[in-house]
């Protein structure tokens, strides 16, 4: 596993630079985001996805989410309209994922099979928008709980012990939290949160 020690408040640019070729060359890696830690990899990377479905026991009806630099990218993952967008906007960037009925330039594997929806989420983490930035594309992105354990893993060098041979990649920030993001089903004409995390959402229910 590659380590990568970059800054949480000023991520140094050579070693983001080394980390998203990482997941350009279609590798798994694992990054801090505003609340925890993730897995992420490029959109469309078959390898580092079915990496990621195996580590996380993942079957094909898990809903993905994909960060996003910014709202501009949203539209050609997700239909919105206008109204939904004026939300999305008055509530980005934040730890809040929020599913949306993909289009048709998400891949069949990563639109949930019945419901054909996607996560969409805008991160304010310095670490994870100057990845995206790197990358000039979204990150397909997944939390870091493994199987059979109820919370996220928060200690990099825990992290890098128990995933060392699993992960191509880690992103070590320093101990970030526990805490998950929340979730907001945007799919219907009122919002509906299907998980209570770190981001607040009065403003949306409202």
């Amino acid at each position: 596993m590659q380590v990568f020690y970059i800054h949480p408040d000023n991520p140094q640019p050579r070693l983001i630079e080394q980390a998203a070729n990482l997941l350009k060359q279609d590798k798994l890696l694992i990054y801090p985001t505003d609340t925890s830690y993730a897995f992420g990899c490029r959109l469309g990377a078959k390898d580092a996805l079915l990496q990621l479905k195996m580590i996380r026991q993942l079957d094909d009806k898990h809903q993905f989410t994909l960060l996003c630099r910014d709202l501009s990218e949203i539209a050609t993952y997700a239909s919105v309209d206008n109204a939904q967008f004026k939300q999305l906007k008055a509530l980005t960037p934040a730890s809040i994922t929020f599913i949306l009925p993909a289009t048709k330039d998400v891949p069949k594997k990563l639109a949930h099979p019945k419901k054909k929806t996607i996560g969409i989420r805008v991160p304010s983490n310095p670490i994870a928008q100057a990845l995206l930035a790197a990358m000039d594309e979204p990150i397909l992105t997944s939390s870091l709980i493994l199987p059979n354990e109820d919370w996220v893993l928060d200690d990099p060098f825990e992290i890098e012990e128990r995933l060392d041979g699993q992960v191509e990649g880690l992103i070590n920030a320093g101990v970030k939290t526990i805490m998950l993001t929340t979730i907001v089903d945007m799919t219907s004409s009122v919002p509906e949160i299907i998980r209570q995390g770190a981001g607040n959402v009065d403003e949306l229910l409202l």
